[in-house]
């Protein structure tokens, strides 16, 4: 028995019409299965829908002609593909030391402009002098390496070890300045 949508048989439908009857049919209870998945991550069951969708497009000229059968195939896709998607979640490394681009001022807004002059002075005073030392030769005054260490009178080695210490430092205490300023 072929599904009729109006007068015109599934049997006798583009493999886009059957896609889309395939959808409209199907997609909000894989919506609302992937929802439930997902923990109600929207985005994540959509993304996952989409997937699962994909899925069912690459087979479509190999499904039952009857769409109203395929329901539970797609469950079993979607299932799947949530499972493969939880897999290499876990299988990446998490991703760490990223910075908050929120907190940045846009360059364009003088008070921001201002508040971040003020967050990297409170973090510049924060470090010793000779980390203080090494951020002003190498970043404000753009001096290079050996230039720095000539001019600070230390090995070129203890400028670069400064310097890393210095940046890790001043990251550190942007951070905890950044977090105590009032929104």
């Amino acid at each position: 028995m072929a599904l009729v949508t109006g007068s015109v048989e599934v049997g006798d439908l583009t493999a886009e019409e059957r896609m889309q009857a395939l959808y409209d049919a199907h997609a909000k209870p894989v919506y609302s299965f992937l929802l439930r998945l997902t923990f109600g991550e929207r985005r994540a069951a959509e993304d996952l829908l989409q997937e699962t969708m994909m899925r069912a497009w690459r087979k479509i000229e190999v499904l039952n002609q009857d769409i109203a059968t395929l329901r539970p195939w797609l469950l079993t896709v979607a299932r799947r593909v949530a499972i493969d998607a939880g897999r290499a979640k876990q299988a990446r490394p998490e991703e760490v030391g990223l910075v908050d681009m929120t907190v940045l001022p846009s360059g364009d807004d003088a008070i921001e402009r201002m508040l971040a002059v003020q967050t990297i002075k409170q973090a510049m005073a924060r470090l010793t002098p000779e980390h203080r030392d090494v951020i002003i030769e190498i970043y404000y005054r753009d001096r290079p390496v050996a230039e720095a260490a000539a001019v600070l009178g230390i090995p070129e080695g203890t400028v670069k070890s400064r310097t890393y210490h210095a940046l890790r430092s001043l990251r550190a205490a942007m951070g905890a300045a950044v977090k105590r300023q009032p929104e």
